[in-house]
């Protein structure tokens, strides 16, 4: 089994930061990519920004320059360093990992149960 793993959800003003990690453990043997979704309260998950096994990145639009995404793949584990936050980037913040758990055959997803990141005005 694939354990993700989501941590540094918290409360913070306008303007503030945080930090948050993901990390995959168990019976996974390779990841491609990582990512972070999240989802607002009556809204559908959108993702947030993605980063690549050589270190690609991508990042949706009303994150960009002021989220950062970066992965430590020797310890399986994903960033999102969030800075200049506003309310509307209050939501539960998924993390997903792109991996195998075995030689052959595609890469599965893995989901993590979820942060809540709650941005005040």
């Amino acid at each position: 089994q694939v354990q993700v793993v989501e941590s540094g959800g918290g409360l913070v003003q306008t303007g503030g930061s945080l930090r948050l990690s993901c990390a995959a453990s168990g019976s996974i043997i390779s990841i491609n990519a990582m990512g972070w979704y999240r989802q607002a309260p009556g809204k559908q998950r959108e993702t947030v920004a993605g980063i690549s096994s050589g270190g690609i990145t991508n990042y949706a639009a009303s994150v960009k320059g002021r989220f950062t995404i970066s992965r430590d793949n020797a310890k399986n584990t994903v960033y999102l360093q969030m800075n200049s936050l506003k309310p509307e980037d209050t939501a539960v913040y998924y993390c997903n990992v792109l991996g195998r758990t075995s030689g052959w055959g595609p890469p599965n997803e893995y989901w993590g149960q979820g942060t809540q990141v709650t941005v005040s005005s």
